[in-house]
């Protein structure tokens, strides 16, 4: 197994991966996503949202036009929408980015038409929930010399979440993310700019979740980034019932301890809580060190 990713390359960014804890910030230009659908559509909300999250701290701004919010108890599962559809909800906000803000993107798509306009606009990455199992994603993002974020999900964003069982958990997901990261290999992408995501939430049971996050050295052993997003998702206020917007607590708990497993990227509504509280899950990490190195 390779030693965990010490950089990871996104535009003419690299970031550091050994100095603290990354944060991408979630910026849904949606009508139904499960935590913050409609509250960004209009473009100057988006971009006044993303300077927020870029002041507090944000490292990249995530933009998607497509929810997948499966069926569950607030709501059914998320519509579907055609490539241009999702083009005029995402790419003008891009732009727009791009133009005032010096903050790399990704784009949040499935659809090798979308992710090839975005990125002609201005985005530096892509996110695919399918983990490129389309080549056309691939040699999008290969031919414009984009970063990646390839993330597993078991089955489809409306069903997934129907029932999802594994005969083992931690290695099925770590053997799909490993070919995807090798078909992405083979595609030209760099290493570096190769990003893999367990999928927290994304065909995986209440206990899987948990799971996960208690393995991510099996993820880390990989040697690509390790990006990973439990901010307000079901698991996290599950025991409490609570709704989207009362998970923060739990979202930053599982967030610190994410950081301390080793998850080096952060996906997150919540970009100024999150920074404080994965900075301390930063700091026990440096303390370590220190220590080891005051014995050694």
């Amino acid at each position: 197994m390779a030693e965990p990713a010490k950089a990871f390359r996104i535009g003419d960014r690299t970031f550091d991966l050994t100095s603290r804890t990354h944060l991408m910030g979630i910026l849904n230009v949606t009508p139904d996503s499960f935590s913050d659908g409609g509250q960004y559509l209009a473009s100057d909300h988006a971009l006044r949202h993303a300077e927020t999250m870029i002041t507090e701290g944000a490292d990249i701004l995530d933009v998607g036009g497509e929810s997948s919010r499966p069926a569950g108890p607030y709501g059914e599962g998320a519509a579907q929408v055609d490539v241009d559809e999702e083009t005029r909800r995402t790419v003008p906000v891009i732009t727009a980015i791009q133009e005032r803000f010096d903050v790399p993107i990704s784009i949040d798509t499935v659809k090798p038409e979308v992710a090839r306009r975005a990125l002609e606009a201005g985005a530096d990455a892509v996110n695919d929930i399918e983990g490129f199992h389309n080549p056309d994603m691939l040699a999008v993002a290969s031919s414009a010399r984009a970063s990646i974020f390839t993330m597993h999900m078991k089955g489809k964003p409306r069903t997934m979440q129907r029932a999802p069982a594994y005969d083992d958990l931690v290695r099925e997901v770590s053997n799909f993310l490993k070919m995807s990261a090798q078909r992405a290999l083979e595609a030209g992408i760099p290493k570096d700019r190769i990003a893999i995501d367990p999928g927290l939430g994304f065909g995986k049971s209440y206990r899987d979740n948990y799971v996960l996050i208690r393995h991510l050295s099996a993820f880390t052993r990989l040697g690509h980034p390790v990006l990973i997003g439990p901010s307000r998702k079901t698991f996290v206020g599950f025991d409490f019932a609570l709704p989207p917007q009362d998970r923060l607590e739990g979202s930053l708990a599982a967030a610190a301890l994410c950081s301390s497993g080793g998850a080096q990227i952060i996906r997150a509504h919540d970009i100024q809580a999150t920074r404080r509280a994965v900075f301390v899950a930063d700091e026990l990490r440096r303390s370590e060190v220190a220590a080891k190195n005051a014995t050694s």
